[in-house]
């Protein structure tokens, strides 16, 4: 067997499933040292072939894959879902001849779009934002001089919800997500309406954080909360979830970079200021479908944390988390909120837990586990840190077409 080369391609794949080598070697059950080592070459130059299974399993790779330098196989969620296509296929379609159809009639497709993205059903997004992209478009073309506000407005929310759905397939459908982010504060600032543009800024915020561009992310986020704080403020309970939805995207932003200790302070510091907002805003509402209220913002605290890698801390913010005002939130939040319990319950080594959260998260919202590329990716870890999984965990991996 030829065994030159097996640490490179180890470290390789260590790399691509975002896995540190202290992570792999809990993994492994072994150190970070042997890690280390194996990756440099300085030993295990012939490693038994239970360790070469053992590390394929955990990397989720063919064995052959770290035998020999054949082109590596495609990650998984490497292409977009055949339902996100159609969403954006529709992003390039031509404009129609038809007839626009009535603002009215819009809003409450728009609505109902809305309604089901907090439900976690994706496929009803797959079917009806094709067609209500195009009447979108359409009606503004054809709108008044003037109605041209309304109808930009109108446009702009949209756009903002597709590049939310685009969002939840990762890096996958990170291009196209950024041209409907792009068109989405483009009309919004048409529009004239700062709450609209605000919201546009939360999508584009994210997604330069997708495009592996958090910096920028963290400045375009503050410089919109700054240039449009007084306006927000002065619409009411909207703006503020708006303005304070705004901070929290820089939080997050900001937790997507390597963690120092000025980062933290940063990500901290917006979270405190959404959470200003919030006290001013006075309860949990679910203004332009944010759900914002001071609930949002420890989820949202809870969030940075664990993008920072600090689970215990999270888990402590969690405790501040009031279940029944958690369980009057959306699905969306609910399941989400399941799914951040069981990455810090992996950080911590509560694998049990990590696996009974993503159980209730699966059952509360299938297609918020099953259909998204970071979670599947968490179902995998836990798999994969669990000597002998339960039926329940290995049902759910099998859902998620991994081998449990």
């Amino acid at each position: 067997m030829d065994t030159s080369g097996i640490g490179r391609r180890i470290a390789y794949w260590r790399d691509r499933r975002g896995f540190t080598q202290t992570d792999f070697g809990q993994l492994m059950g072994q150190t970070k040292r042997w890690v280390q080592d194996i990756e440099g070459g300085k030993r295990q130059q012939d490693p038994r072939l239970s360790v070469l299974v053992r590390a394929a399993e955990v990397l989720r790779v063919p064995m052959e894959q770290l035998l020999t330098d054949s082109t590596p196989l495609p990650p998984a969620g490497s292409a977009p879902p055949a339902d996100a296509l159609r969403v954006i296929d529709a992003l390039y379609a031509p404009d129609s001849d038809e007839a626009p159809a009535a603002q009215a009639a819009l809003q409450r497709t728009l609505g109902y779009c809305c309604r089901a993205f907090q439900a976690c059903h994706y496929a009803t997004l797959a079917r009806e934002l094709p067609a209500l992209i195009a009447d979108a478009e359409q009606a503004t073309h054809a709108a008044p001089v003037g109605e041209q506000s309304d109808a930009q407005a109108l446009l702009s929310r949209v756009y903002q919800l597709v590049t939310s759905y685009l969002h939840k397939y990762g890096s996958a459908t990170a291009i196209p997500a950024a041209l409907a982010a792009d068109r989405a504060l483009v009309a919004a600032e048409r529009s004239g309406d700062p709450v609209q543009v605000g919201a546009a800024a939360r999508r584009v915020t994210k997604s330069l954080v997708c495009q592996q561009r958090p910096a920028a992310a963290v400045e375009f986020a503050t410089a919109a909360a700054r240039r449009l704080s007084n306006d927000l403020t002065g619409c009411g309970p909207l703006g503020l979830s708006t303005l304070g939805m705004l901070y929290l995207s820089a939080a997050l932003a900001e937790s997507s970079q390597e963690r120092t200790t000025d980062r933290v302070r940063a990500a901290d510091g917006y979270v405190g200021e959404a959470g200003d907002v919030a006290a001013r805003q006075g309860a949990d509402l679910d203004e332009d479908y944010t759900q914002f209220g001071p609930t949002n913002v420890v989820l949202h605290r809870m969030d940075m944390l664990l993008r920072f890698e600090d689970g215990w801390s999270a888990l402590e913010a969690a405790t501040k988390v009031d279940p029944e005002t958690l369980a009057g939130m959306t699905r969306e939040r609910q399941a989400g909120h399941r799914v951040s319990m069981a990455r810090a319950s992996l950080l911590t080594r509560r694998k049990d837990d990590a696996a009974t959260r993503l159980l209730e998260a699966d059952e509360l919202a299938p297609e918020e586990v099953q259909g998204r590329p970071d979670t599947v990716n968490l179902v995998a870890d836990v798999v994969g840190a669990t000597a002998n999984p339960g039926p329940g965990l290995r049902a759910l991996a099998e859902r998620c077409g991994l081998r449990a």
